[in-house]
């Protein structure tokens, strides 16, 4: 196992990279950035945007589920229709619609909606993305739910089954253009590719040609992390630039007792060779995407954790740590400001503790503000004819390190929490409104992908 070492260039390399992972609170809460709050949705998924429209999976008082649009420069909404799951993961959380800008230049949103004949579970519609017209619709069984695919939609289909398939289609139509055996979920895609994590007891990257179904690359999971590994305790993936950064996390087999292998790798869209690689790393929440603001800690061979570590995306290199014995006993929750130049641990109504992650010494938490967890024992949501173990994605909120409690004033979660798409960026806030901001920050991932 690779050892985490200290970057020798870190100072220049941490200023570097941090500017990429988003601006200060203060800077995105200026007036002279377009703003928008919408308190009508109780938001329990991701948002995903484009074409002018954002989207959201949203929970009605009587706990149903219901798909919701919003126009993206105001953040009015445009319309909404009952929503469901059928043979989604607790795990996974409760799935966002899709929306697809089709070759045409149409803007088509895919959700999931509630049967509509006896013998299937759910409805796969498309619909205008801005009207909510159905243009479309396909029967399930069961699916972990629609994503956008470049300019096509892909969805599992029949997940609960043997039949099990992906199947990649029209946005236009809802047809499918072609289909793989088994259960995928779309990793990255741009306007030609897409790369799937192909889900079995040995899980599998492949990248295939948009148009064609034709496969570019295959790369088996265990050939960059090792052999042992698990689905079952998680994953995410997000990527920027050229790479594609995964991170498996460990699960512990209640039979054998045995923990899978687990940790960070990238690979290169271009051709799926890895890049680099940190087996025996689990990695730590809040925190940025994988693809752009990893934060991870090791663990050894007989669990025990070490210290905490920024990773630069692009080589796997040690932007900044701390050592073991410097983290504070427990009762805390970590906290970064929104340059994530420094590591907070929080504890609650009392002081807790900083370190500047460049140097790895004690920083002074007078003045010093983080963000963190809104709530850190959130309630499984009580969504009515689902399985129990679903929650909302999470909200952050922004805290006095000195004091432990909240602040007042600032409006927008950092970047490398929210995300941005094409200058936009959106987050959810504790009751589950929507909140939307546009102050050019580009396109890139957040905590979420």
């Amino acid at each position: 196992m690779p050892v985490i070492r200290p970057y020798a260039k870190v100072t220049a390399a941490l200023a570097g990279v941090l500017a990429l992972a988003g601006c200060s609170g203060s800077e995105a809460a200026t007036p002279a950035h377009p703003t928008w709050h919408n308190g009508e949705v109780n938001a329990v998924s991701r948002t995903t945007s484009a074409a002018g429209v954002a989207m959201t999976t949203s929970m009605r008082p009587d706990g149903t589920l219901e798909t919701v649009a919003v126009d993206l420069a105001s953040g009015r909404k445009l319309w909404a229709h009952p929503a469901t799951m059928a043979g989604r993961l607790p795990g996974m959380g409760v799935p966002a619609p899709a929306i697809v800008e089709s070759a045409s230049g149409h803007a088509v949103a895919v959700a999931v909606d509630p049967a509509r004949k006896d013998r299937w579970n759910a409805t796969l519609i498309g619909r205008d993305a801005r009207t909510g017209t159905q243009r479309w619709a396909r029967p399930l069984h069961s699916t972990f739910g629609p994503q956008r695919c470049g300019t096509f939609v892909c969805v599992s289909e029949h997940t609960a089954l043997a039949k099990a398939r992906l199947s990649v289609l029209d946005p236009e139509t809802g047809e499918p253009l072609w289909q793989l055996p088994g259960i995928a979920e779309v990793e990255w895609s741009d306007a030609s590719h897409a790369v799937f994590l192909r889900m079995a007891r040995h899980p599998v990257l492949e990248s295939y040609e948009l148009k064609s179904g034709k496969r570019s690359w295959q790369l088996p999971v265990e050939q960059a992390l090792g052999s042992g590994v698990d689905l079952s305790g998680g994953w995410s993936f997000g990527a920027t630039a050229d790479n594609l950064t995964g991170y498996i996390a460990p699960y512990t087999n209640p039979e054998t007792k045995k923990v899978s292998t687990f940790g960070l790798f990238s690979v290169r869209l271009a051709d799926g060779a890895v890049n680099w690689l940190r087996p025996s790393v689990v990695r730590v929440y809040p925190s940025g995407s994988p693809g752009l603001a990893p934060v991870v800690r090791p663990v050894d061979q007989q669990g025990q954790y070490g210290g905490f570590a920024r990773l630069d995306a692009e080589n796997g290199r040690v932007l900044g740590q701390i050592a073991a014995a410097q983290v504070p006993g427990s009762g805390w929750w970590l906290a970064f400001p929104s340059r994530m130049d420094k590591l907070g641990f929080l504890k609650h109504d009392q002081p807790g503790n900083a370190f500047d992650l460049a140097t790895g010494r004690s920083a002074e938490i007078k003045n010093e503000h983080g963000w963190s967890f809104c709530v850190t024992d959130p309630k499984p949501l009580a969504l009515k004819g689902q399985i129990t173990g679903f929650y909302s994605v999470a909200s952050l909120c922004e805290f006095d390190l000195a004091s432990g409690r909240k602040t007042t004033g600032s409006e927008a979660p950092p970047s490398w929490f929210t995300g941005s798409q094409d200058g936009w960026r959106i987050w959810r806030d504790e009751a589950g409104g929507l909140h939307g901001i546009k102050d050019d920050t580009g396109t890139s991932p957040g905590m979420y992908g």
